[in-house]
């Protein structure tokens, strides 16, 4: 814990940088202030932050934001929306050389909007894993598109054979597609069979939602990877992790407790 002895007895939970137990964070259009307001109070927990969908394009002042995640050693990446654009205009080229301009280390492959065709989307992850970490994502960001769990667990599987160094599983920042129900249930039948076959290390579950996180916590334990944080839940989730919150002390504090040999 940072600062701390755990005289508590916490879980252990990683430093960063981190490969496992990761939180990544959506910006949606954070200041500088804000930033530096987050990493003051939480950054030892904010592992890896997305400019959301096509914000980063928008951004006026995207290279002093990226110069600060820099400087707080946090890596940034653009939203999978803004690479369906970049797909649908047919500006890969131009795409690759913004990314090195801004010195972008890390990219997001997604086909939740555009239908990319499978071989297609494994070449681009192929591609681009040549030069930037690339994380993929899996999933429709339309709430009546719904895959059978097969057919995630095999999507993911050839993400990752393709170089993809973690798989997100869609959500949307309002937990409302993908791994959620319209209504915004968890479809965790489906979250089941894909840990069944996939290492969660390998996985980003995008849990907007505290419902989601916890549930994610209890399920998978304190470093599960969880996406789509919003910048004021950082501190709330790491406390989810270290059954700080009533969500989910009897599990992670007071049953690991209890289940521990004597």
């Amino acid at each position: 814990m940072p600062g701390s002895s755990n005289w508590l007895g916490v879980p252990a939970r990683p430093g960063k940088p981190r490969t496992t137990g990761l939180t990544h964070v959506m910006d949606k259009g954070l200041n500088t202030c804000d930033i530096e307001g987050m990493f003051d109070t939480a950054g030892a927990f904010v592992d890896i932050v997305k400019f959301g969908w096509g914000t980063s394009y928008v951004t006026n002042n995207l290279e002093k934001k990226i110069a600060l995640y820099r400087h707080f050693e946090t890596p940034v990446v653009c939203g999978g929306t803004l690479f369906e654009a970049v797909y649908a205009r047919g500006k890969m080229d131009e795409f690759k050389s913004w990314l090195v301009e801004h010195r972008f280390a890390h990219v997001e492959i997604s086909d939740g909007t555009i239908d990319i065709p499978r071989d297609e989307k494994l070449e681009l992850i192929r591609d681009f894993a040549r030069d930037f970490t690339v994380l993929s994502e899996v999933g429709s960001k339309d709430s009546d598109v719904v895959y059978a769990p097969y057919q995630w667990v095999a999507w993911i599987k050839e993400e990752l054979e393709a170089g993809a160094w973690k798989v997100i599983t869609e959500a949307r920042e309002g937990g409302t597609a993908g791994i959620f129900r319209k209504d915004g249930d968890m479809r965790t039948g489906l979250i089941d069979e894909i840990a069944h076959e996939v290492s969660v290390d390998d996985l980003i579950f995008e849990a907007p939602t505290k419902s989601s996180q916890a549930w994610f916590v209890k399920q998978f334990g304190p470093n599960v990877n969880v996406g789509n944080i919003p910048p004021g839940e950082v501190i709330p989730l790491e406390t989810l992790r270290l059954g700080l919150r009533g969500d989910t002390l009897k599990q992670i504090l007071v049953g690991a407790e209890e289940s521990s040999p004597l």
